[in-house]
C-alpha cells in the first residue's frame, strides 16, 4: 500500500471532491466536511462510506410506484389496505412522505422522480410516463396530480393531465390551499390535507 504524502493527499482530494456531488455543497463546505470525517468523527467517517455503499447497491425503484425500495414492490404498494382506486403522482420521495403525513390519504402513488423541464433535459422519457400510462391502463383509477405549484410542476401536471385524459381517466389536481411557488415538502401537513381534500377535477 502506498503510504506517500502525495498518496495520502490524492485520497483526501478525492473525497472532497466526492463530497461535492452532494447539491448545495460547494468546495469549502465538502473540504470542512472531510476534514470534520477525518479529525473529530473517524467512526462517522466508516459509518457513512458503508451506509451509502449499501444504499448503493441495494436500494432500486420500486416496480409499481417507482419510489426507493429494497424490494421489487414496496411495503406500501403491497399493503391491502391501501385503495387501488386512487394514484396520487407526486414529484419526489420527499412529497410521498409529506402526503403520508397528512393521514388524510389512503391510495397509492407514483413517484415521478423530478419534473419536466426541458433546460434541464428532463422530458417525458426520464420520467418514466409511459409506466405510468400503462398502470393506469392495467388498473383503471382516479389519478391526483400533487405536483408543485411552480412553473415546472404546474407544466407537469397539465401534460400529465392531457396525457391520461387521452387514455380516459379522471383526473383531478390538489387544491391551491398551497402558496404558489410552494414546495410540498416545505408546507405544514394541515394545509397539504386541505389541498388534497379540496382537490378538483382536470380539464385539459
Amino acid at each position: 500500500m502506498n503510504s506517500s504524502p502525495a498518496a495520502m493527499h490524492s485520497h483526501l482530494e478525492t473525497l472532497i471532491t466526492a463530497l461535492r456531488c452532494l447539491p448545495g455543497v460547494g468546495p469549502k463546505s465538502a473540504q470542512r466536511m472531510a476534514y470534520h470525517l477525518l479529525q473529530r468523527d473517524r467512526a462517522g467517517a466508516f459509518y457513512l462510506a458503508q451506509a451509502l455503499e449499501r444504499a448503493a447497491t441495494d436500494v432500486r425503484h420500486c416496480s409499481e410506484c417507482n419510489n426507493f425500495s429494497e424490494h421489487e414492490v414496496c411495503a406500501l404498494c403491497a399493503s391491502a389496505k391501501r385503495d387501488a382506486n386512487l394514484l396520487c403522482v407526486v414529484e419526489m420521495p420527499a412529497d410521498l412522505l409529506m402526503m403520508e403525513q397528512t393521514q388524510c390519504y389512503r391510495g397509492k402513488y407514483f413517484v415521478l422522480m423530478g419534473r419536466l423541464s426541458p433546460l434541464d433535459g428532463v422530458g417525458a422519457k426520464e420520467l418514466n410516463l409511459e409506466r405510468l400510462v400503462r398502470r393506469v391502463q392495467e388498473h383503471p383509477c382516479e389519478v391526483i396530480l400533487a405536483t408543485n405549484f411552480t412553473v415546472e410542476g404546474d407544466a407537469t401536471a397539465h401534460y400529465l393531465a392531457t396525457l391520461l385524459q387521452s387514455q380516459n381517466v379522471k383526473v383531478s389536481r390538489i387544491a391551491r390551499g398551497l402558496p404558489v411557488g410552494g414546495e410540498l415538502d416545505q408546507v405544514d401537513s394541515g394545509t397539504l390535507a386541505q389541498a388534497v381534500l379540496e382537490r378538483r377535477e382536470v380539464i385539459a
